[in-house]
């Protein structure tokens, strides 16, 4: 299993929870899974053309993933982030 840290301003999506876990998988496949589970999670995440949003950030681990087809492997743990803008 995966598990997947989910940044506050997403939890509209998930009832409120932070940790969620998912089956192993490419992280795509992760945000798949994730999204039939919490229907809206993975377009505020991943664009049209399937690319990161450039207002999101993943990591597994400490490793910033830059390509949803990424492999993971049991016991890894992406995180999201939203990004912070301003000025």
């Amino acid at each position: 299993m995966i598990r997947v840290l989910v940044p506050s301003q997403l939890h509209s999506y998930t009832g409120g929870l932070s940790r969620l876990e998912a089956p192993v998988g490419a992280i795509g496949e992760v945000l798949d899974d994730l999204d039939r589970r919490f229907p809206g999670l993975k377009f505020r995440v991943i664009d049209e053309q399937d690319r990161i949003r450039p207002h999101m950030r993943l990591f597994v681990g400490r490793e910033a993933a830059r390509d949803i087809r990424a492999p993971l492997k049991d016991g890894d743990e992406l995180m999201i982030f939203g990004a912070l803008s301003g000025g």
